[in-house]
């Protein structure tokens, strides 16, 4: 986070100095071509990197723990690498563009990707269509419908532990689980419906396992 702090600054910095008048100083930006443009660019990819790298090493784990529990050897599918907020430069109608999908996924055509619901919900293996219109995107999952802190305010912890019934997951963290409670979320069916334009479903999951980085979601908390 430190390294995406100075680059903001900077930006910021680079606007007064060029004496660029924003409606929002969160609105300032790096001008390609630029040292200060290559050396976020030069950060950026290294992140993104990085956190192919740890999912990848999540998968290899979760592998190695069910061939354990199974007592055999797994021969898994091809694994499917599909991340959201991210930066990647791309050619759209015509030229290359540097296109960030926000809560987004790539869908292009034959592109596999996972979109899951919420906490308490079904996921979906998808294959992309190609749509020119969304950039060849789709979106990354149900999307919140509750902000957290009012998620914390209005949905309790007996309605989360209602909601899991039937599932394995962290119950006795659910009091620090509240933001993610599933009625935080927009119902995932619904979302699908809503972009069948944009994927189609190859497999449909239902969850029987879910696992949260309590600690994780408790700093995540305290930030906002």
């Amino acid at each position: 986070m430190a390294r995406a702090t100075q680059h903001i600054e900077c930006a910021k910095g680079l606007m007064r100095q060029y004496f660029i008048e924003l409606e929002d100083p969160d609105l300032a930006y790096l001008v390609e071509g630029t040292d200060e443009f290559n050396a976020y660019i030069e950060d950026m990819r290294w992140a993104q990197e990085y956190a192919f790298a740890n999912r990848q090493a999540m998968m290899d784990e979760v592998v190695r723990q069910v061939a354990w529990f199974l007592g055999r050897t797994l021969r898994p599918e091809p694994a499917i690498n599909c991340h959201h907020n991210y930066t990647v430069m791309e050619h759209h109608d015509g030229r290359d563009v540097w296109l960030t999908r926000k809560g987004a996924i790539r869908a292009r055509s034959g592109d596999l990707g996972v979109i899951p619901g919420s906490m308490g919900a079904k996921s979906y293996i998808v294959r992309g269509r190609g749509s020119r219109a969304s950039y060849t995107s789709s979106s990354h999952g149900a999307g919140r419908r509750l902000s957290r802190m009012e998620a914390r305010r209005s949905l309790s912890v007996e309605s989360l532990n209602a909601e899991m019934s039937g599932k394995s997951w962290n119950a006795p963290s659910a009091e620090a689980l509240l933001d993610e409670h599933p009625d935080a979320y927009k119902p995932i069916a619904e979302v699908m419906e809503a972009q069948t334009d944009l994927v189609e479903v190859v497999h449909e999951l239902r969850q029987i396992l879910n696992y949260k980085g309590v600690e994780e979601v408790r700093r995540k908390g305290r930030a906002r």
